[in-house]
């Protein structure tokens, strides 16, 4: 699939963007192994979050999606989940396979974990390292990706851990593993990063100590189903605020959009580019903030990010960089080497979108800088990444040619109508199979 993007100057009008894919899969989850039902609002229908779903259903977990949207999940308890038939596809969500690695270190089955191409090259060693350090036994490839082969050990023991590299992932799964450990578990981030798994587990009643950046969980406890909200996802969110930024004008309006204070480090970043961001209706919903975004044309500023803000903008840096692109002067990006590890390098992978467009920018190690300009058009590679297809259809709103981009399939892993959506905001898209 590919998109033919024509150049369109106004971007305008109120849309509800998919539910936040992290609290989503997190949802499953917890309602899965939690003692009876959980009714799920909000859940993000997209590929990721129901290969989740699909994998908990290979385990003996049934579910039924209503047509309102909602899921209902029967909770089989902590100790219910059967062993699968087969080996569970987790297809491209390299949350799903890093979460579900810890959760099922504690069964008492054995379990294979792989994905499509692109989950197949993600690195797993940074969490079987601390999943072995607890007594688990976990098995990769000898590249250390995928396939990830979990088997059954009598008992998992309680660790203290420091992560090396903070890691949003890498925590949550070790917190899953620490349910099922005997002791408590601990970790310690040397950077705060989103802590849906923390909030999700006080949500459900479970018990948590937080001091800092040290998060412990202890084994033996039980939690009842119950009835979640799932927030609009700031990642999804961010496509809009920064093409009604970039347009030359109009206002979007995007209600009940999470604020998590771990993941809103791309409204700082824009809203320190000068961006017109204005936050309505703030409120508490299930442990997690909302609010709604109005965003506006404006007149961008290029900045050195704050790399403070790096962890909790990690996933919207495509799109940070599009804004960077259309803003006057120079935006520098450093310490986010852990973009090259994501669905694609999408350092390199934005760096090649760049260049193809026009834009100026250097490319680093752990970054980029781009300096803001006339952007072009032609043909851009998403790599198959999802924010990076849809990144550069954004562009097109600065653009002075079509841009078309590449391998745009995977735009359904987290945001399955944002073509309609887009379209339907100013967009001119073209969706060729």
């Amino acid at each position: 699939m590919k998109f033919l993007v024509t150049p369109r100057r106004e971007f305008a009008g109120t849309f509800k963007v998919p539910g936040d894919k992290s609290i989503s899969h997190r949802a499953v989850m917890f309602a899965a192994i939690a003692e009876g039902e959980s009714r799920i609002q909000g859940f993000l229908e997209g590929e990721d979050c129901l290969a989740t779903l699909n994998a908990f259903a290979a385990m003996g977990v049934q579910s039924q999606r209503l047509d309102n949207g909602d899921v209902l999940v029967q909770g089989v308890g902590k100790h219910g989940l059967k062993a699968p038939a087969d080996d569970l596809d987790i297809g491209n969500s390299g949350t799903s396979i890093r979460l579900l690695t810890g959760l099922l270190a504690g069964q008492a089955f054995a379990s294979c974990l792989r994905g499509d191409h692109s989950l197949m090259t993600r690195p797993m060693r940074r969490v079987c390292d601390p999943l072995g350090l607890m007594g688990a036994d976990v098995v990769t490839a000898e590249s250390g990706t995928p396939p990830v082969e979990v088997r059954p050990v009598t008992q998992l023991q309680a660790i203290e851990y420091e992560l090396p590299v903070a890691s949003a992932q890498v925590k949550s799964s070790i917190l899953l593993a620490g349910l099922y450990a005997q002791g408590e578990t601990t970790v310690i981030e040397p950077k705060a990063t989103r802590d849906h798994t923390e909030r999700m587990l006080q949500a459900f009643g479970h018990p948590i100590q937080k001091q800092g950046n040290r998060i412990s969980v202890s084994g033996g406890h039980s939690w009842q189903g119950r009835t979640l909200q799932v927030p609009a996802d700031i990642s999804s969110a961010a496509f809009f605020i920064v093409a009604a930024c970039i347009a030359e004008s109009g206002e979007v309006v995007l209600p009940n959009v999470g604020l998590n204070p771990t993941r809103t480090g791309v409204l700082d970043i824009l809203l320190a580019m000068n961006a017109d961001i204005e936050i309505r209706d703030q409120q508490l919903v299930d442990g997690e903030p909302v609010a709604t975004i109005v965003a506006r044309a404006s007149q961008l500023q290029g900045i050195d990010v704050p790399t403070e803000l790096v962890p909790s903008a990690i996933d919207e840096f495509p799109i940070i960089c599009i804004a960077a692109a259309c803003a006057s002067g120079t935006t520098r990006i450093t310490e986010a080497a852990e973009l090259r590890v994501k669905e694609s390098d999408r350092i390199a992978q934005v760096a090649k979108g760049l260049k193809t467009l026009g834009v100026a920018h250097e490319e680093f190690a752990d970054g980029l800088s781009i300096v803001g300009g006339r952007i072009g058009g032609g043909c851009i590679d998403s790599g198959s990444d999802h924010r990076i297809a849809m990144a550069f259809t954004v562009a097109s709103l600065a653009a002075q040619e079509p841009v078309e981009i590449l391998d745009c399939a995977n735009v359904a892993t987290s945001f399955p109508n944002f073509v309609r959506l887009a379209s339907d905001a100013g967009l001119s898209i073209d969706v060729c199979e």
